[in-house]
């Protein structure tokens, strides 16, 4: 009797292993690391991935099953297998971000789908591109409608938009900018720190409602989560940076740490402006989470940031005009210039997936900022004729003066800005509909002393504003008023804004015939407050609808169209309060712009090698302007609403497998943009960057595939050049010269990650080592940013003579992980 009992439990036992099958393999993240604890998921059953992102689920046999996939913070999979008994298969999907785009150009991980509207590229590119300001924002201004006059900068303008116009999101947490910067040189670090990036989206226009309320572009960022320890060094003549990550023995808690130092000194020093100069730039950054179970994650981000700026200008020499009328400026310094900025950032997130058709994320964030800019420079120059005898033992040398005189420069500035925000935001899918929603509170507290102001001395003569209401015929007649400065800015500011956000928009994916289409339409809302010396304004608001809608055709060609656009809304930051006389004006109000964006993206092959050419037309029209001027980096705006602009143009972008393995770009933009103040009629903007052409090439030599090279090359025609202050800018609308610039890099790869490592010497501790020189400014341009202008004592006449920025400059690199 036992012995029947067992033969019926084993022929029992075998008939039901005989009714099942296996479904296994690997869940991989979009830049194809593996993710553990991932649910895999039907009806009756479930499995977790392990540590190394394995699954193995048994599941029966010779039925449909319905398998779902899901992680917090990706896009859930669901799909369903039918299998034979006894039948293994292997299933390797890949996760995405929960984020369904079909907006335009957009730089992030290597799988995404194009039918949403995204350009694939390998945060190992980003990394590895050379440029003055290496980094997302070198990355940036390769493309079309970017464009950045300065490579001590990571400020771009987008599509005409100046640099406050610009959203950055990092792991979807607003970041910002420090507010007192002037220069390019004195920027140090981007927020953005490369070593941790997983992906990058860039839209360059007509961006989806969930997105904030400014009126050019959107970067928003993700920053990789850990599976394994690892570390990375990399160091150069420009600095040092290294990171570290790692999980814990459970798998539930991963961090990671970057370290970085900035030393601009090697490019200032060698600009045509003597000078003793102490940059100091450096900061720490972390990414922290923790994994409570299969359906709750915490987040945790956190940023300090120091950057000191001492700055001794001792001579300089600016040759200009032309062969027949050679001029130069010699200009002798005295004085210096000390600022600091230190940035403080901290955000908690948390995300919850309550079903699989809902998931919730609440965001909290405290940002703060305290900048001083002090300086004291008297600038002693001559302006004159240039000796051009070439036997002359003083070629080169003024021989005749035209103009004497001085500028003194003195500021006491300081800033202290607190920002709050707390978001929360969800996501809910009803079938092929998505909802997505979100609502936000922030509260800014800027304390703000401005005290700066600049001496004019001509001959021996103390020029005076060009105010009106009185005579002012210097240096010819001495006017026998008190001495006042030329420029003179003095105020105290402690200025609060509370803010409510909201924002609800609908996605839906459907069949046109047999086309395949996308819809998402919403709707955006901004209410804001402004209490400044203890009085509030009224509360204003404004309500931003958007809408894109996606197609591709069932054509032989592979090509997508895309038609978006809406309102957008840009409501006055502190900065946009800020008149030029110092005083915050609290009724500004939100600068509107209509955007309307129609492009296409069309996939072939030539060689057998993939290409993509992305095409895009766009219209902007611009009312409630708020005027600014730009001077270098720094805008300051009339704090008023007495202009309207428009800007139009179109971008064309062709990226592909020029040489077999690798990608490269070629990019071309036309933009013009105007604006009418006080109804006085159009003139150029301050960003009008008529043509921009952009070239992102990777090669490397045949037969020795490790040398690889790296060339990054913009040709941008020349922006408007500025006007002195207080002067009327319709009377100055000369141009810079064109700006051109190649960054090349050489790197000879020692330890390559995509081959195994198979050295028995100190080289087996590297997963990657690299070694590498740079180039910058291959072919030494002299581009220039701004003018400076001096004035002619005999004939009146005002001289725009350009500050040029940095020549070649070459640098050597060392990279290595671990």
């Amino acid at each position: 009797m036992k012995n029947f009992l067992y033969l019926s439990l084993l022929f029992f036992s075998t008939s039901l292993l005989a009714q099942t099958a296996q479904v296994k393999g690997i869940i991989l993240d979009e830049s194809n690391t593996h993710i553990p604890f991932v649910n895999v998921s039907y009806l009756d059953g479930g499995t977790l991935t392990n540590e190394n992102g394995f699954y193995d689920l048994s599941i029966p046999s010779n039925k449909n099953i319905t398998l779902t996939i899901s992680y917090v913070g990706f896009k859930k999979i669901v799909f369903t297998v039918n299998l034979k008994e006894g039948e293994e298969k292997e299933i390797n999907p890949v996760l995405k971000t929960d984020i369904e785009q079909i907006s335009t150009v957009i730089i992030t991980g290597d799988r995404r789908s194009k039918i949403e509207g995204l350009t694939t590229i390998s945060p190992k590119t980003i990394r590895k591109i050379p440029g003055a300001n290496a980094g997302v924002e070198n990355l940036l201004k390769t493309l079309p409608g970017v464009s950045s006059n300065n490579e001590l900068s990571t400020q771009y303008s987008v599509r005409g938009g100046n640099y406050d116009e610009n959203l950055v999101y990092v792991n979807e947490i607003e970041v910002y900018r420090p507010f007192l910067i002037r220069s390019g040189q004195q920027e140090g670090l981007s927020f953005v720190n490369t070593d941790m990036v997983r992906n990058v989206d860039f839209s360059a226009g007509g961006f989806q409602a969930k997105y904030g309320d400014k009126l050019s572009s959107v970067l928003s960022i993700d920053y990789r989560r850990p599976v394994d320890f690892g570390a990375s060094v990399e160091a150069s003549l420009l600095g040092a940076s290294a990171s570290v990550e790692g999980v814990s023995k459970d798998e539930k808690f991963s961090a990671i740490l970057g370290l970085r130092y900035r030393d601009n000194s090697l490019f200032v020093n060698a600009k045509e402006t003597e000078s003793t100069f102490k940059p100091r730039f450096a900061d720490a950054q972390t990414y922290l989470s923790y994994q409570v179970n299969d359906k709750f994650e915490l987040g945790f981000l956190g940023n300090v940031s120091i950057n000191k700026y001492d700055y001794e200008p001792i001579a300089r020499q600016t040759n200009f005009g032309t062969i027949q009328d050679p001029k130069a400026l010699i200009i002798f310094y005295e004085g210096q210039e000390k600022d600091q900025y230190g940035t403080y950032f901290a955000a908690l997130k948390g995300s919850y997936e309550i079903s699989d058709n809902y998931s919730a994320k609440l965001i909290g964030s405290v940002y703060n900022t305290q900048e001083q800019e002090y300086y004291d420079i008297l600038a002693e120059y001559r302006l004159g004729d240039v000796n051009t005898d070439i036997g002359s033992s003083d070629l080169g040398e003024v021989e005749f003066s035209e103009g004497v005189g001085g500028q003194f420069t003195h500021a006491r500035n300081d800033l202290d800005a607190l920002i709050f925000n707390v978001e929360h935001k969800g996501v809910i899918k009803i079938e092929d509909h998505q909802i997505d929603y979100g609502i936000k509170y922030t509260h800014e507290d800027i304390k703000d002393r401005i005290q700066e102001y600049e001496m004019i001395d001509s001959a021996g003569f103390s020029i005076r504003p060009p105010f009106g209401g009185f005579q002012n015929n210097q240096p010819y007649e001495a006017f026998d008023a008190p001495l006042a400065p030329f420029n003179s800015v003095r105020a105290f500011n402690s200025t609060q804004i509370n803010r409510i956000q909201a924002y609800a928009q609908w996605s839906y994916k459907t069949k046109l015939g047999e086309s395949d289409a996308w819809f998402n339409a919403g709707l955006r809302s901004h209410t804001w407050a402004v209490t400044s010396e203890g009085e509030t304004s009224s509360a204003q608001s404004v309500i931003s609808p958007r809408a894109q809608f996606a197609l591709q055709p069932n054509w032989e060609a592979d090509m997508l169209f895309r038609l978006s656009g809406g309102f957008y809304y840009q409501p006055p930051f502190y900065r946009e309060l800020r008149g030029e006389t110092g005083a915050v004006n609290p009724d500004v109000k939100a600068q509107k712009s209509i955007h309307i964006v129609l492009g296409n993206d069309f996939s072939f092959k030539l060689g057998d090698r993939p290409f993509k050419l992305v095409s895009e037309a766009y219209y902007k029209n611009i009312t409630d302007v708020n005027p600014y001027t730009l001077e270098n980096v720094r805008i300051r705006y009339e704090a008023n609403n007495n202009a309207e602009a428009y800007a139009y143009g179109f971008d064309f972008r062709l990226n592909g497998e020029f040489v077999p393995g690798t990608e490269s770009w070629l990019s071309f933009g036309y933009l013009k943009t105007e604006e009418n103040i006080n109804d006085r009629g159009y003139i150029s903007r301050p960003t009008d960057q008529r043509l921009k052409f952009a070239v992102l090439f990777q090669d490397y030599v045949p037969k020795i595939p490790s040398l690889k090279m790296y060339l990054n090359l913009v040709y941008n025609t020349g922006l408007p050049g500025g006007s002195p202050n207080y002067a009327d800018p319709y009377d100055y609308q000369t141009r810079l010269p064109d700006y051109r610039r190649a960054d090349v890099g050489f790197s000879y790869v020692v330890v390559d990650p995509s081959v195994n490592n198979t050295h028995t010497n100190f080289l087996n501790v590297f997963e990657e080592l690299n070694v590498g020189i740079e180039i910058f400014n291959l072919f030494d341009n002299q581009n220039s940013i701004t003018n400076t202008f001096v004035r002619d004592v005999y004939t009146k006449r005002m001289y725009a003579i350009k500050n040029y920025l940095s020549p070649r400059v070459f640098n050597v690199k060392l990279s290595m992980r671990f």
